[in-house]
């Protein structure tokens, strides 16, 4: 067997621009997620301070913090699109849906919107 596939071989599986794209979402998003466990872990602890030395019923701060920390995961979805993108041609774009409310959907609406659709016809403006 050689070092090369065939069409049969790569057929479903991301390009390389795709790969490497979805390469760079994922970095980024593991470094937004890293920035918010750095600046929660000091908020946390603050929060939970201030509660405590108000005695509220219930410890409302803290409770708040890990809120807004479970809608940023649910926001950045670290891993939520990474199911089926291996065997998709479109890599995570082809297991996501653009415009959804997360950082890959938003992504997703940007780059689609300044891709043009294959055999569209250019676009002029009204003066």
């Amino acid at each position: 067997m050689t070092g090369t596939l065939t069409n049969t071989e790569t057929a479903g599986r991301p390009p390389a621009r795709v790969l490497l794209r979805d390469l760079a979402i994922f970095q980024l998003k593991l470094v937004l997620d890293g920035f918010k466990d750095l600046f929660l872990t000091h908020v946390a602890l603050g929060a939970a301070l201030l509660d405590l030395l108000a005695r509220r019923k219930p410890a409302t701060r803290f409770y708040s913090v890990v809120r807004a920390s479970e809608r940023f995961d649910l926001w950045l979805n670290l891993h939520g699109a990474s199911r089926d993108a291996a065997q998709n041609e479109d890599g995570l774009f082809g297991t996501s849906e653009a415009g959804a409310d997360t950082l890959l959907g938003k992504i997703e609406e940007i780059v689609v919107g300044l891709t043009p659709a294959p055999n569209a016809a250019p676009r002029h403006e009204a003066a």
